[in-house]
């Protein structure tokens, strides 16, 4: 999933009145069905009666929001339509990418079985009779080694931190270490996190941690880009319907804006691993083969 350019340029504040309004009315909704008394979970659409009251008891003004005659500005239609937009991505496109294990686990197998793999796979940190292959993880590694051609290496688990380099000097090094990058963490064009959580029965610090964990990578890969360095791809992937939809659903509406402030390239979600990932393979191997000036026989 990538961001929609109708909010990919927005300025710094528009995205101060998202987490302002966000934070102080709430991310998402239950509502319970008076006869059934069945619950059901939403992503919750501020009103703009929502806003003016959060805004009167942070004493805010509304004028970027609204003029004088209780009009919308073009700012605060642009803010109301994001929200409206975040609520229908969610709920009509990533939840239903999001997988259960079970679901992981045949699609890992699957691709197991037809791939004939010789990427790293991964176990899983669970015990007894959790203890399997990180599915993801796994999925992963296999799609992308199955569409490299062998035009370039992968590490597959850098266990060093990112590092751009000029004339063969260090130029920045990242914070911290990620889960993937293509062909190397040394002057990547690619890097990756994948966060998996299909054992997990809470939403605890450690998944919280991770997303915000992806905010810092982009947070200093956007540095590196304003110093003129070329591009590095920067994409987070996410499974766990229970995790990310029931439990998490706050975070994945942070994880649509920090796609829209320009933090992440790219979030796939679940399934799309299996349908994009191929796509942006093919995209990396000509980005290598332009960037060493060969011809590129992908056209």
């Amino acid at each position: 999933m990538k961001a929609n350019l109708d909010f990919l340029q927005q300025p710094p504040e528009f995205w101060a009145y998202v987490r302002t309004i966000s934070q102080e009315i709430g991310y998402t909704a239950t509502h319970t069905n008076k006869e059934t008394k069945v619950k059901t979970k939403s992503i919750l659409i501020p009103s703009r009666n929502d806003v003016l009251k959060a805004f009167a008891k942070l004493g805010l003004s509304l004028n970027a929001i609204e003029n004088e005659a209780g009009e919308l500005t073009a700012f605060g239609k642009t803010l109301f339509d994001y929200f409206s937009y975040r609520s229908e991505i969610i709920t009509n496109f990533v939840r239903g990418n999001l997988m259960d294990k079970d679901e992981a686990e045949a699609v890992f197998y699957s691709l197991f079985n037809e791939l004939d793999p010789q990427c790293p796979l991964p176990m899983n940190k669970q015990k007894g009779d959790k203890k399997n292959y990180s599915y993801l993880t796994g999925m992963v590694n296999m799609i992308i080694e199955s569409n490299l051609d062998g035009v370039t290496t992968c590490d597959y688990d850098p266990r060093s931190l990112t590092t751009v380099t000029h004339q063969d000097m260090p130029l920045r090094t990242l914070s911290r270490r990620v889960d993937g990058a293509l062909p190397s963490v040394v002057n990547p064009i690619a890097i990756w996190e994948i966060k998996e959580y299909y054992y997990t029965t809470t939403f605890g610090s450690r998944v919280a941690d991770g997303v915000y964990e992806s905010l810092l990578d982009g947070m200093e890969l956007r540095e590196l880009s304003n110093a003129g360095h070329q591009k590095i791809y920067h994409m987070l992937i996410i499974d766990s319907h229970y995790t990310w939809w029931e439990c998490g659903r706050s975070y994945l509406c942070r994880i649509i804006d920090m796609l829209h402030m320009g933090y992440l390239d790219e979030v796939i979600i679940g399934k799309e691993v299996v349908t994009r990932l191929p796509e942006l393979v093919t995209e990396w191997k000509k980005e290598i083969l332009e960037r060493e000036n060969i011809e590129s026989p992908f056209g």
